[in-house]
Parts: structure tokens; sequence; C-alpha cells
């Protein structure tokens, strides 16, 4: 039972080998809690979404809720895509590819991860990608 408390409480540090074991199924973990967090939200919106088709007589609830129905489907796209991203994150633990730069192969950080742990791209690599989109993005 202690070591489950151990395990709780740990986190990735630069002091051990990057993407050692502990790190790889550190980073599962996360993941896998993330995408559920998101499938129960997403279920709840559902429920919703199904308890608020009711008819309203009313125009302006009608609007309201046909207003109200379209940021929940916008949401509902943007978290399909998360799950996409999460998924293609847990299958680089799988390979081995996590927690490396796809532009340099340069291990990204683990303060990166900690916050996103979806990342693909390095900091560095991110940023001079978003300064690339930004002036193709202006031409």
């Amino acid at each position: 039972m202690a070591s489950m408390t151990l395990e709780a409480a740990y986190r990735p540090t630069d002091d051990e080998p990057f993407m050692n074991e502990r790190q790889r199924e550190y980073f599962r973990r996360k993941l896998l809690a993330w995408k559920e967090e998101i499938l129960r939200e997403s279920r709840e919106t559902l429920a919703a979404l199904q308890n608020e088709s009711e008819n309203h007589p009313d125009l302006a609830d009608r609007a309201s809720s046909e207003t109200d129905r379209a940021i929940e489907l916008r949401a509902r796209d943007r978290q399909r895509k998360l799950i996409s991203k999460i998924d293609a994150a847990l299958a680089r633990i799988e390979d081995g590819s996590y927690g490396y730069c796809e532009e340099t192969g340069d291990p990204i950080s683990l303060k990166r991860l900690e916050a996103r742990p979806i990342a693909t791209l390095s900091i560095e690599a991110q940023e001079r990608h978003e300064r690339n989109e930004r002036v193709y993005r202006d031409d």
C-alpha cells in the first residue's frame, strides 16, 4: 500500500535517465486519466444535449438553445481531436518515441511534457513553427 502512495507522489525529474520506464509509465497514466476525463465530460454533454432537446415554445428560448447546442458540438469536436492526439501520444510511449521532438529528435523538456503531455515538438521547434506560420499567414 505504501508503494501506491509513493508512486502517486512521483514526479519525473531531470536527475534520472530521460524517458526511463518510470517516466513513461507516469506520462502513460497522466494521458489515460486526461482521456477518461474528456470522455466523461463528453458523456455528460451528450446527456445534457438530449435533455435539452425538448421543444421550446418561445422563439428566443429555441434560438438560445440552438446556440448552446452549436457551442457544445464545437467543443465536442475539439475534444475528439484532443483524444486523437492523446492516443497518438500513447502510441509514441509504446514505440519509444514519446518525449522526443519530431523535428530535431532532441528530448522535450519534462516541464513542457508536464504542462502539455501531447507535445510533439520542443519549445524551440514549436516557436520556430509558430514564427513560420505567422510569416506565411501575413503573405
